[in-house]
C-alpha cells in the first residue's frame, strides 16, 4: 500500500519531462536543481523515497520534500523559494545616486574616486559604496583612463541595465558582458 512517502508522481507532460531531464543531465546547472529535477524523474518512474535516497546520495525528507514541492507547485515549485533575512537598508534612489555621481562627477583636485571620498559626497559608508561599485564592475579607484560617456542615450542604458538587476523579471536570467572598446582595438591592431 502506497502512502504519502512513496507517492508516484503522475504522468509527465513531455515538455517538464525535456525540462527535467536537461536540469538532470546539463552540466551548467547547479547541483541542486540537477538533484531536484533526479527526484523527480525518479518518482515519477516510480521509484520509493527509500530508494531514490539511497541512489541520489540524499536523505529520504530530502526527495520526499522536491517530490511535494513538484506535485504542489509543479515545476516552478522546485525553484527556490525567497529566504528570510534583514531587509535592504539602501534603497534604489541612493544606488542610483552612488552610480550616477561615480560615472559623472569629478572630484575636486583628484582625478579619481576612492570608497572614502564616495562615500562622503554620498552620506554612506565605504562599505556600501564598495559593494555597489562590485555590484556594477565600476573600478575609477583603479582604472587610470576613467573617462564618462556623453552620449544622451546612455543614462536610460544604465536606469535599464540597473532594472533588471535590481528587480528582474520572473524567472528571467539576467547575464552581463563587457565589450572591448572599439577604439582601442583598433589601436593594437595598427600597432602589430
Amino acid at each position: 500500500m502506497a502512502n504519502h512517502h512513496t507517492r508516484e508522481i503522475p504522468e509527465l507532460a513531455a515538455d517538464a519531462r525535456r525540462a527535467l531531464e536537461y536540469w538532470a543531465q546539463h552540466s551548467t546547472t547547479g547541483e541542486a536543481m540537477a538533484l531536484r529535477a533526479r527526484i523527480v524523474l525518479g518518482s515519477a518512474a516510480g521509484r520509493s523515497d527509500a530508494a531514490l535516497a539511497e541512489e541520489l546520495g540524499t536523505t529520504r525528507a530530502t526527495v520526499g520534500k522536491w517530490r511535494r514541492r513538484f506535485l504542489e507547485g509543479g515545476m516552478d515549485g522546485l525553484l527556490d523559494e525567497p529566504r528570510s533575512g534583514a531587509p535592504r537598508r539602501i534603497g534604489d534612489a541612493k544606488i542610483e545616486f552612488v552610480v550616477r555621481e561615480t560615472l559623472e562627477a569629478f572630484r575636486p583636485g583628484a582625478k579619481q574616486w576612492s570608497t572614502r571620498t564616495m562615500a562622503s559626497r554620498c552620506g554612506a559608508s565605504p562599505a556600501t559604496v564598495a559593494r555597489i561599485w562590485q555590484d556594477f564592475a565600476l573600478q575609477p579607484h583603479r582604472d587610470e583612463t576613467f573617462g564618462l560617456c556623453l552620449e544622451p542615450v546612455f543614462e536610460p542604458q544604465v536606469r535599464d541595465i540597473l532594472g533588471l538587476y535590481l528587480d528582474p523579471p520572473e524567472r528571467a536570467v539576467v547575464l552581463c558582458a563587457r565589450r572591448h572598446d572599439p577604439v582601442r582595438a583598433d589601436e593594437t591592431v595598427a600597432t602589430q
